[in-house]
């Protein structure tokens, strides 16, 4: 079932109060045992709740010197917070919360948006944002990978990674409570832990990835995907990896490379889609790390990568895909291209933003693309504005200037995600007040899983040209 919401309705009818910054005390963290972080965070539990007439997307949007959380609605912002270093930050997975790369460790964040299922329909609401001290420590903290309600957190430093129940996030707790587990060693890699127990790792020479049961038993295992980066979960149990050559792709039960027929031919990051066996990817055939000017589409199933020539340069923060499944290029000349992923036909395009050069080092802002249901959020550093564009009608329907330069973008939807609100009791939403409530006005889809949050946007690095993958 679609869960979209057309970008006029959302702009109309889910408009946020706006909430004061939350801030967050600066307490020294502790490590507890058996993957524990503990702190002494302020309590953030005095936020004032809001209940909302429907999901109220918001983004996390980091600069130099912190990160602010914006309305996706109204595009102002909810919060600013200060946090040090250069910062990157990824959805957790579970519909309200964000984790933030800061120096050696995931900082969580809370969007303050969620939703609650209640019977045959959910329940959303909001509060001020809260950037927390909880954190999970680590040498070198990178990729996060959200699964059936699990998330996993990847530490390059020692190729150690922890899983965590979603459902348990909480900025008012203690702690986060994590399991810990080993890859074969250190390396710039992913994993991903399923909600049996068994697990998905890239190999420490990257040569490829292996996957395990629940005992830790090797089920199968494939060195034929140099420079593996950029997981990205499908149907069925699906999950792919780029490669220089191809893609690598298991299945459930057993790997197969899909190879691109060049020698080098590095896709480094998959976005894929709800439902679809297709996968977009960035295309690279210099191996000195020059400009991109071609896509790749994957179709698992079918065992085939499919190139499309985009007509202008792009880099990894410029890909996404749409409500439809369709694949999203911004590229250099201000373009965000529609390309039927299916046919790989150019369907339309769309002025969005001035000319742009990518800057030569891969930390730098430039202009990036996030969506959420059909409204695609896409940055502009240069001029230090976020633009909506409607993905239903292929028309820019606000924009906003921010009070810095953006850098990273991440977006939450408010929905409660498959296997993370399952566990909701009844006796919890009754403690609402509901008696003056229209519930025609909920929304009442099924609930469903973050295919991006799978997640195309885990994978968004690419190498600064010096041999350095991120």
């Amino acid at each position: 079932m679609s869960h979209s919401i057309t970008s006029l309705a959302l702009i109309s009818a889910f408009a946020l109060t706006a909430c004061a910054d939350a801030g967050a005390e600066d307490e020294e963290n502790t490590e507890g045992t058996e993957g524990t972080q503990e702190t002494s965070a302020a309590d953030p539990g005095e936020r004032e709740t809001f209940e909302e007439g429907g999901p109220s997307p918001r983004l996390a949007i980091t600069y130099d010197g912190g990160v602010s959380v914006v309305d996706g609605t109204s595009l102002e912002s909810l919060g600013d917070f200060d946090a040090q270093g250069f910062l990157r930050v990824n959805p957790a997975g579970d519909g309200r919360h964000f984790f933030l790369t800061e120096g050696e460790s995931f900082r969580l964040l809370d969007a303050g948006t969620w939703g609650e299922p209640h019977g045959d329909h959910n329940h959303y609401y909001s509060t001020d944002p809260h950037l927390s001290d909880l954190t999970v420590d680590g040498d070198a903290p990178a990729h996060v990978v959200s699964h059936e309600g699990l998330g996993t957190l990847f530490f390059d430093g020692t190729g150690d990674y922890h899983s965590l129940e979603l459902a348990d996030l909480d900025v008012e707790a203690e702690s986060i409570e994590t399991e810990a587990f080993e890859s074969e060693g250190a390396h710039h890699g992913v994993a991903l832990v399923e909600e049996d127990g068994s697990r998905f790792e890239t190999l420490e020479d990257r040569s490829g990835a292996r996957f395990l049961d629940a005992e830790g038993d090797e089920v199968d295992r494939s060195e034929e995907c140099p420079g593996v980066h950029g997981e990205a979960a499908g149907p069925d149990g699906m999950i792919a990896v780029g490669c220089e050559d191809g893609v690598l792709v298991f299945d459930g039960e057993s790997f197969e490379k899909i190879d691109s027929g060049e020698e080098y031919s590095r896709i480094g990051n998959l976005f894929p889609a709800e439902g679809s066996s297709i996968f977009l990817g960035d295309y690279n055939e210099d191996e000195d790390g020059g400009e991109m000017t071609e896509v790749a589409l994957v179709d698992a199933e079918a065992g085939e990568i499919t190139t499309v020539d985009v007509g202008s340069p792009y880099n990894f923060r410029n890909l996404a895909r749409g409500p439809e499944g369709e694949a999203l290029v911004l590229t250099e000349d201000g373009q965000l291209h529609v390309i039927d992923p299916e046919t790989g036909e150019h369907t339309d395009h769309l002025d969005v933003v001035e000319e742009w050069t990518e800057p030569e080092e891969w930390q730098e802002p430039r202009p990036a693309i996030r969506v959420v249901d059909d409204v695609a959020y896409i940055t502009e550093p240069e001029t230090q504005e976020i633009h909506m564009v409607d993905l239903t009608e292929l028309e820019v329907i606000q924009s906003a200037e921010l009070d810095f330069v953006p850098n990273e973008i991440e977006p939450v939807d408010g929905r409660p995600v498959e296997g993370v609100s399952d566990d909701y009791e009844e006796d919890e939403a009754d403690e609402h007040d509901h008696e003056d409530h229209d519930h025609d006005e909920h929304d009442h889809d099924e609930d469903e899983d973050d295919a991006e949050g799978d997640h195309s946007d885990h994978d968004h690095d690419e190498d600064d040209h010096e041999d350095h993958d991120h």
